[in-house]
């Protein structure tokens, strides 16, 4: 243990009594499941290759309580489900909201003058007429306000969505694709409701330090629902879009669950897990088999970032005396009654491994930094904040400094760092192969292309950028733990 990491762990057990007075737990709230499990909206592009959405403030009734203040995209709380296929696609954004909003499009290789990022603000009552230029093959993306400093709140509050690319021979490949059928997209999102329904987004200190996590469960906006599906081969699309919450998703039963795609699509063949870890900003598509007829819940373990044990270096103890065990993610409820069209799992698939081969021009070392060290815990609970603690390699994000000059086609290995908890590291505008985790063969979840990765410790990745972004609309990179994104841990780069 050097110096620096020896500070760390000995400021934090000096200050593990006050930390566990100020913590407030991560136990998930009870819910009677009742309702059936509502699908986001289809917003189906592939003819008119053109969409609007609109930022709109509204209300929704989460618990039964009351409604509380939301705001989305062309509904009350998140969007829709945009599907699109390659080519060009008109998009327009207006913002009915009022406050500047983004739209970042999480997962797509466009151009930096289309991406959304922070310097593409949208004021309100103004609109943003991009043209995606889309040529990447089948995935899951999703799209997100990416506004400077209120990135956490926007999103927290429910300005994000689903993006589906389809070239539309999910039949040839042997995949489920009736969407809400067999084919279920989940929005996986934690909360925390006061006894009126309002949704409370309040930072204390824990949240400042490991991002914002809740005690309930909202799974495509819902609380307390059931997925119905069909006795047979069911596809779940998952996305993690919690502010930080770190999900290890299992079924109740041990059941395996065949990982078929990632971030940036289709795997080579199914892989069989029993979990799958799931940080902020990753998606994956597992096939699972409900032929049994019995039903299943998918259960997470406990986020490992939350608890004085994540801060203090992980130590194991206190995290297992702090966190929460297993929760309920979402319960499935087996129904005869709907056709089954899939009685069994694909061989193969279409995907191709990440491989990036060639010279390496450049190899560069990034560190996320959290500035812990004695007093931080005492400016935290003294409501100060650590707004000036978040970096990136010492550096805290800036709007006018441009961090990385990368160039188009040119093979890079980026090296990244965290000493303090587990940070889900994305890249904007490309695609990653993820090559070692702490020295070791990656995790399966990190067999295929990524753009966003679970850094715990040490992650190296090869990136190639095919996108061009200039200095005036540059690319980022940043933790997608949202409230660590706004407090400064995020960098920018341009394309050439």
């Amino acid at each position: 243990m050097n110096r620096r990491k020896f500070l760390y762990a000995t400021a934090g057990l000096g200050a593990a009594g006050l930390a566990a007075t100020a913590y407030q737990g991560t136990s998930f709230s009870k819910v009677t499941p009742g309702k059936t499990l509502q699908m986001p909206p289809l917003l189906d592009a592939t003819q008119s290759q053109s969409f609007e959405l609109q930022a709109m403030a509204g209300s929704t009734d989460f618990t039964g309580l009351g409604n509380a203040p939301t705001i989305g995209f062309n509904q009350s709380y998140l969007g829709p489900t945009l599907r699109v296929k390659k080519g060009a696609v008109s998009a327009k954004i207006s913002n009915a909201i009022n406050e500047p909003v983004t739209v970042h499009w999480h997962g797509l290789l466009i151009p930096g003058e289309q991406d959304g990022g922070p310097h593409q603000p949208i004021a309100p009552g103004e609109s943003w007429s991009p043209e995606l230029t889309i040529s990447q093959p089948p995935a899951t993306a999703w799209y997100h306000t990416h506004i400077h400093e209120r990135t956490a709140v926007q999103v927290h509050a429910g300005l994000a969505g689903v993006m589906q690319i389809s070239d539309g021979r999910d039949d040839e490949r042997g995949l489920p694709n009736a969407y809400g059928v067999d084919d279920l997209m989940l929005v996986l999102q934690d909360r925390r409701f006061d006894e009126n329904g309002q949704m409370i987004y309040m930072q204390n200190m824990m949240d400042v330090m490991h991002g914002f996590t809740g005690d309930t469960m909202v799974v495509n906006g819902q609380v307390g629902a059931v997925a119905t599906v069909p006795k047979g081969i069911i596809r779940l699309r998952l996305l993690n879009g919690s502010n930080a919450r770190i999900y290890s998703l299992a079924m109740s039963d041990s059941r395996e669950m065949h990982l078929v795609a990632t971030d940036g699509g289709y795997l080579p063949a199914p892989i069989a897990l029993k979990q799958v870890q799931l940080a902020p900003g990753e998606r994956v598509e597992v096939l699972v088999d409900f032929s049994n007829g019995n039903d299943v819940s998918l259960v997470s373990g406990a986020d490992i970032n939350q608890g004085p044990g994540g801060m203090m270096g992980r130590f194991q103890q206190l995290r297992n005396f702090f966190n929460s065990s297993e929760f309920t993610v979402i319960p499935f409820a087996v129904d005869e009654r709907i056709m089954v069209t899939h009685k069994k799992l694909p061989d193969t698939l279409d995907g191709k491994t990440p491989s990036l081969t060639g010279l390496v021009s450049t190899t560069r070392r990034l560190s996320l930094d959290m500035g812990m060290g004695p007093g931080m815990m005492m400016r935290g609970m003294m409501g100060s904040g650590m707004t000036d603690q978040m970096a990136i390699s010492g550096q805290s994000f800036d709007m006018n400094r441009i961090d990385i000059k990368a160039k188009r086609g040119v093979l890079e290995r980026w090296i990244i760092r965290s000493d303090m908890l587990a940070h889900p590291f994305h890249i904007h505008g490309a695609l990653f192969q993820v090559v070692k985790e702490n020295g070791q063969k990656p995790r399966p979840e990190y067999s295929g292309w990524k753009d966003t990765v679970l850094v715990e410790q040490e992650t190296e990745l090869l990136v190639k950028f095919g996108q061009i972004a200039s200095s005036k609309k540059p690319f980022m990179f940043h933790c997608h733990i949202l409230e660590h994104e706004d407090a400064g841990m995020m960098g920018q780069f341009t394309v050439a």
